[in-house]
């Protein structure tokens, strides 16, 4: 698929089947996400796969909702606050938006792969401090990713037209 067939195809999918993401299939989205761009370079991410039944268990606490149980792996999004690019002029940060960027590329990346993702980010950021305790990091988001169950619900895409969002000056 193109980087458009991509983006139209990609969802957020919210029920997974049992079947377990294959090694390839997670080397390559982890390629794509390291090779993702970031402000100056800085990288300043860690991703976290969470695969064991009981690392799962453990961040089912900080989002517990039944079809996320359904994943047969996460992947924690995590920013290093003390790497991230600063703007000088109005000292705004740019960990996030680096996150962000590495983050769509694993969404896409698993799209091409046939797989399912969500973005998650409403998590309990007290549970997942003391999951992940660290004096740097700290969690952006969760992605589930699996293979979608031919029952996952499927919402209709709905984006403002071309005219609304682009502007020429």
């Amino acid at each position: 698929m193109n980087i458009l067939e991509l983006s139209q195809t990609r969802f957020s999918a919210r029920k997974y089947t049992d079947e377990l993401v294959s090694d390839d299939d997670l080397a390559y989205i982890l390629e794509c996400v390291r090779l993702a761009p970031s402000a100056v370079n800085r990288q300043p991410w860690k991703f976290v796969v969470v695969r064991s039944k009981e690392a799962k268990e453990q961040l089912w606490q900080a989002y517990d909702r039944d079809w996320f149980r359904t994943a047969p792996l996460y992947i924690v999004c995590m920013k290093n606050n003390s790497e991230c690019w600063t703007r000088r002029y109005d000292d705004k940060q740019h960990g996030d938006i680096d996150v962000a960027i590495a983050t769509e590329h694993l969404c896409l990346a698993a799209t091409e792969r046939n797989l399912g993702t969500c973005w998650v980010c409403n998590f309990d950021t007290d549970i997942m401090s003391r999951l992940f305790p660290s004096a740097d990091f700290e969690a952006v988001a969760i992605i589930p990713v699996g293979h979608i169950s031919d029952d996952c619900p499927r919402a209709e895409k709905k984006r403002k037209a071309i005219e609304e969002i682009v502007e020429e000056i």
